[in-house]
């Protein structure tokens, strides 16, 4: 079977791999000059298998309210003459309410879960490396108000076997020793055990060789112009400078752009592009450095250690698609690491990056097949590419390849968006 993946971003990459690795003919089209150039650039480095759960949650609609008047707020909505905006807005607050949000994590659970469990067989197949540490999370909670919050996460936690560890402040210290130095500037936290690091482009790039070496051809500098529909099938992937390219089957894996080719296909997924920023820098002093991974709870901001250098990622802008790295755009992550590692990294050789993550409403990314039945996607994860990448990748393969995936689909597929 031939397959065309729209995208060799980490979600398009994986897809690839586990549909060679099930013998399919595999082209990989991508508007950048090589793989993991846009949302798996530089992100937080988070494999949060412990923290899969939708925005859209009862009483995020009050503190969305209080952070757009924070001084380093972690959420920035641009008033834009968008309806689009508008009504993705409206959509995510419709499912802000507890019977909408346990059914939300338990859809994205479903996927993280799997996804942490065949991530370590592709490692062991390929042998790739990609600065992976498996030390956990550690949510750190500045106020006792926080530390009381988190008991309604921590039943979540333990009704979806997700195993955490409740931390004072000396054990949190315990757990990332660097923060000896600043221990007045919190009160505790919460340590997902299970949750992992790495470096998601190295990842990708990694993957992509291996993908190579499989077979699989990757074309790049190739826009999708359009997908084109002959008697009721896809018939081809018309490219900006390629022409056509056929297949028999055809997976969209293009991020927040998938709405562009699938739209005028009648297939209209509420993914919308919400903006993030990182900074990227190099360890001064390992003593003073992160270990592992903490999300810093105030400013929903997370400092991630990649080897010898520290990633510090955040905020959420609705900005439409806007890539701009404005001159203070990294001012709030660049904050967040200062405050809590000061002597751990040299900002002054920080580079700064902003990508759009593909968020649909009720943060469940859409997997499997449409109303074609050569077409299927593998979008929508939000800040969760990463954590999910391998879990989705591998359970849409199968679906493409006539095979029963090893997860259910209920709930997954963009029928749940069809009145």
């Amino acid at each position: 079977m031939k397959v065309v993946v729209m995208g060799a971003g980490v979600i398009g990459v994986t897809t690839a791999y586990y549909l060679a690795k099930q013998g399919a003919e595999v082209t990989v089209i991508d508007r950048q000059s090589g793989p993991g150039l846009e949302t798996s650039y530089a992100n937080a480095g988070q494999l949060s298998y412990g923290m899969s759960s939708p925005w859209a949650a009862p009483g995020i609609p009050m503190k969305a309210v209080r952070w757009m008047f924070m001084k380093r707020r972690p959420l920035f909505i641009w008033p834009l003459m968008s309806p689009v905006m508008w009504k993705w807005c409206a959509q995510m607050l419709r499912n802000c309410n507890e019977e909408s949000y346990k059914i939300n994590k338990s859809r994205m659970v479903r996927i993280s879960s799997y996804s942490r469990d065949v991530m370590p067989e592709l490692i062991a197949e390929t042998g790739i490396e990609f600065d992976a540490r498996a030390q956990g999370t550690l949510q750190l909670f500045r106020t006792d108000k926080q530390v009381r919050a988190s008991k309604a996460d921590q039943e979540v936690l333990a009704e979806y076997g997700s195993p955490y560890e409740v931390l004072d402040r000396d054990a949190c210290i315990g757990a990332e020793p660097a923060l000896a130095e600043v221990a007045d500037k919190f009160v505790g936290g919460l340590r997902l055990t299970a949750d992992r690091t790495g470096d998601c482009r190295m990842f990708t790039i990694a993957l992509t060789e291996k993908c190579v070496e499989m077979g699989v051809n990757f074309q790049y500098g190739q826009p999708v112009k359009r997908i084109v529909v002959e008697n009721g099938k896809i018939a081809g992937v018309e490219t900006e400078f390629g022409g056509r390219i056929s297949a028999d089957a055809y997976v969209c894996a293009l991020g927040s752009y998938a709405v562009n080719v699938l739209n005028p296909l009648g297939i209209r997924l509420p993914v919308y592009p919400v903006k993030g920023y990182s900074v990227t820098l190099p360890v001064t002093e390992d003593a003073f450095a992160p270990q592992s991974t903490i999300m810093d709870e105030t400013h929903k901001v997370a400092i991630t250690r990649l080897g010898d250098r520290i990633r510090v990622a955040g905020q959420a802008e609705i900005a439409g698609y806007s890539d701009r790295l404005g001159p203070h755009a990294t001012d709030t992550v660049k904050y967040v690491i200062n405050d809590l590692f000061p002597k751990g990294g040299d900002l002054s050789k920080a580079e700064g990056w902003t990508g759009l993550r593909p968020m649909t409403p009720d943060g469940t990314p859409v997997l499997g097949e449409t109303h074609y039945d050569n077409l299927f996607v593998n979008t929508g994860h939000g800040t969760l590419g990463w954590t999910m990448a391998c879990g989705s990748g591998r359970a849409v393969a199968d679906v493409v390849m006539g095979k029963t995936p090893e997860i259910s689909f209920d709930g997954l597929t963009a029928a749940r968006y069809t009145r």
